[in-house]
């Protein structure tokens, strides 16, 4: 990801979504919205290829894969709740779907191989999911390129050295790069708006145009000057200014998206609000059949205003929102992917349950939405929130760091303790593993979205008491990531070790598929 910058509401808190994990519904659906792009919409075959080797291969059904490339793919919204039958949308379109395993060599755990046919043409897209839901297409056809969905993409298919020269002049083209291909040379021109045919000279040669519209809520922009990219770098940035780190997120993401300050704050609002009514939802109770757990919010709930509980203060609070966000996301409701689908409980679900218990103010959940998102930043720069290359540490640990500057942030601590609460919330989380039972992503997620509320919730507290972390955050990043790209490829969410091995989750999984 060295040419992307990841941004807050892009990749950190957010997409807003349905389904089981980001990093295989939200993804796909990205990854179908813009092969949806290419074909002009018009679709007869689709042929979807994982690869035996990869993560995808035990859970694209399971996880909600296929379902995320059928949804975007008929060009719905992520939230749309027919997603769950969009295949059979596709298919009363009189569309051809094939799933297939096909060893064809991917280099990567999470590689989608869309192979899409209409009555005029042909195209194979090669794209992989990076965790978050952030994804890169890094193939069309033959052509080796790179788009993550942060700009509008034109695709010119010409070798006319003046057409070339003409592009880098029109003000809203930002790059321009030349591709060779076995039909001729391609210009991938990324940009704030399309080329057109009728905005270009008659004279020019051009075979064919394609544009593809961006799928990210944020674009990018080739103008874009970012304060600081890594915490270090904003330390130094903050030396003399003295910012609270939620004012710093504003800063960040103003720049990142090229957009006000005050657009940025008003973003989140609307966030928070998904969020405080996902919580709402889950704790009044959920239903859905198609998941291991019955909706678990509400007896906990009940459990709390009885005598027969163990008395955890606020952290009852938390784990209540945590378990209603867990319960609206496995009864295929909308959630907030923070940082990811699987962790959905972890960040929002400890901050929010902590500030409504206290009866804080929307704009204090707000900011410390933003400085939580910030921290995930640096975390999608230096490692990954994709447990299929990091484990659950790049997911619930994740979010259990966010979360602790969040915490710190609600409770008026300085710019300096929500780096220090970060950093141990973070150090806590190192080995662990992603074994989900059935490949469904519920158990053990809820327990470990729940575990790592209360680390977050304990480094709040010892980064507020003065705690020394030690250890600077980036270097925790990336020792973090390490740890994760260490673990075996079993312990990556693949199903094939740890408890999705044993042999009650595998009686688990036979029922549920023979269901």
């Amino acid at each position: 990801m060295n040419n992307y910058f990841p941004s807050i509401l892009n990749d950190a808190i957010g997409p807003v979504m349905r389904g089981a994990s980001s990093s295989h519904v939200a993804a796909a659906y990205r990854i179908g919205k813009l092969g949806r792009d290419y074909m002009g919409g018009e679709l007869t075959k689709v042929l979807i290829e994982y690869d035996p080797n990869g993560s995808l291969e035990p859970t694209h059904d399971s996880q909600g894969s296929d379902m995320g490339l059928f949804t975007g793919l008929m060009g719905w919204d992520i939230t749309d709740d027919r997603m769950v039958d969009a295949v059979k949308h596709l298919e009363a379109d009189g569309v051809e779907v094939e799933i297939a395993i096909t060893d064809y060599g991917a280099v990567h755990p999470n590689t989608y191989k869309l192979t899409l046919t209409n009555d005029h043409e042909s195209c194979c897209i090669l794209a992989i999911s990076i965790g978050g839901g952030i994804i890169e297409v890094i193939a069309i056809d033959d052509l080796k390129l790179s788009m993550y969905g942060d700009y509008s993409e034109t695709l010119i298919w010409s070798e006319d050295q003046e057409l070339k020269a003409h592009l880098m002049e029109l003000d809203s083209v930002d790059s321009v790069l030349i591709h060779k291909g076995i039909q001729g040379e391609v210009i991938q021109i990324k940009g704030q708006s399309f080329i057109d045919r009728d905005m270009l000279p008659e004279n020019f040669d051009i075979k064919a145009i394609k544009t593809l519209a961006p799928i990210l809520p944020i674009g990018s922009s080739a103008i874009t000057d970012l304060p600081f990219t890594i915490s270090e770098e904003m330390i130094a940035y903050n030396r003399d200014k003295n910012l609270s780190l939620w004012q710093l997120a504003l800063k960040y993401e103003s720049a990142r998206g090229n957009i006000s300050e005050d657009t940025v704050f008003e973003k989140m609002r609307e966030i928070v609000q998904i969020l405080d009514k996902s919580i709402d939802a889950g704790i009044q109770g959920t239903q859905y059949m198609d998941r291991i757990y019955p909706a678990q919010a509400p007896s906990f709930k009940e459990k709390m205003s009885g005598n027969s509980f163990l008395n955890m203060g606020l952290y009852n609070d938390a784990i209540l929102a945590v378990t209603a966000l867990m319960d609206v996301k496995s009864s295929m409701g909308v959630i907030v992917a923070a940082p990811t689908a699987g962790s959905c409980g972890t960040l929002p679900g400890t901050c929010l349950g902590i500030a409504n218990a206290l009866n804080m103010s929307e704009d204090q959940k707000i900011k410390a939405m933003l400085s939580a998102g910030l921290i995930g930043v640096f975390i999608a720069r230096m490692a990954t929130f994709s447990a299929e290359l990091g484990g659950c540490q790049a997911e619930t640990g994740s979010g259990s760091g966010m979360a602790a500057a969040g915490l710190v942030t609600l409770m008026d601590g300085t710019f300096e303790q929500c780096i220090s609460a970060a950093s141990m919330a973070l150090q806590n989380t190192f080995g662990l593993i992603c074994d989900p039972v059935a490949n469904r992503v519920e158990a053990p997620c809820l327990g470990k979205n729940v575990m790592m509320s209360g680390n977050a919730l304990s480094a709040a507290n010892m980064a507020l008491a003065g705690f020394d972390h030690l250890i600077p955050l980036d270097e925790v990043i990336v020792a973090m990531h390490k740890v994760g790209q260490a673990l075996p490829c079993e312990l990556r969410c693949t199903g094939k070790g740890g408890l999705a091995m044993t042999p009650t989750a595998q009686a688990i999984e036979r029922e549920l598929a023979g269901q």
